[in-house]
């Protein structure tokens, strides 16, 4: 008996229902009844963002991911679940916070 199992598991994320941003966390409540929290550091056009330019978010993506248009910043839920900050680079985030000014 030294067969080969082979297994499929498949995953589905649940959907955002609502989000908060305070000054130090990003907060997604998901349809399955969690509230996921992470540092708003995690992202730093967030961090440095206005409240009201954070207060500023759309669900999007069928409710996979959120957009802020103020801040041109795009979260996915499965980043968020599986605890990955912002990929943006120092470079371009560099650019951005300069062209705020």
């Amino acid at each position: 008996m030294n067969g080969t199992t082979s297994v499929t598991v498949t995953l589905s994320l649940p959907r955002v229902v609502n989000v908060s941003v305070t000054d130090d966390t990003l907060s997604v409540d998901l349809e399955d009844g969690r509230t996921v929290s992470v540092p708003i550091g995690w992202y730093p056009r967030l961090a440095h963002g206005t409240p009201a330019e954070r207060a500023n978010v759309q669900i999007a993506g069928a409710g996979f991911g959120l957009h802020w248009p103020d801040l041109d910043e795009d979260i996915g839920v499965e980043g968020i679940l599986l605890g990955k900050p912002s990929t943006e680079s120092p470079q371009s985030f560099e650019k951005w916070l300069k062209a705020r000014k």
